[in-house]
């Protein structure tokens, strides 16, 4: 019998085929559940330990006059698929 193959789920891959990192995935899932915030300038998701990570949201106009405009704590799936964020991902933009 041939070996099983994983199914592929649409979010896992990019359009060119290639697997998407978790933390790409996180990134993309926190701004389709807040929305897109006036004058990103950064997300920045840090893996912790496991699939838990910090993800910070920062906004300004350039470099000298950024701020964290929101801050989460994210426990995600292998895929980068949000499980859970404290405080809640609340649509805001």
């Amino acid at each position: 019998m041939p070996a099983a193959k994983r199914s592929k789920m649409p979010s896992d891959e990019s359009p060119s085929g290639e697997r998407v990192s978790p933390e790409a995935m996180i990134r993309a899932n926190v701004i389709k559940s807040l929305g897109y915030p006036k004058n990103l300038f950064r997300m920045a998701v840090m893996p912790l330990w496991g699939n838990n990570y910090r993800v910070n949201v920062v906004i300004g106009p350039d470099v000298s006059a950024t701020r964290i405009s929101h801050s989460y704590f994210v426990e995600a799936d292998d895929l980068g698929n949000i499980i859970k964020a404290t405080p809640e991902i609340r649509k805001e933009h």
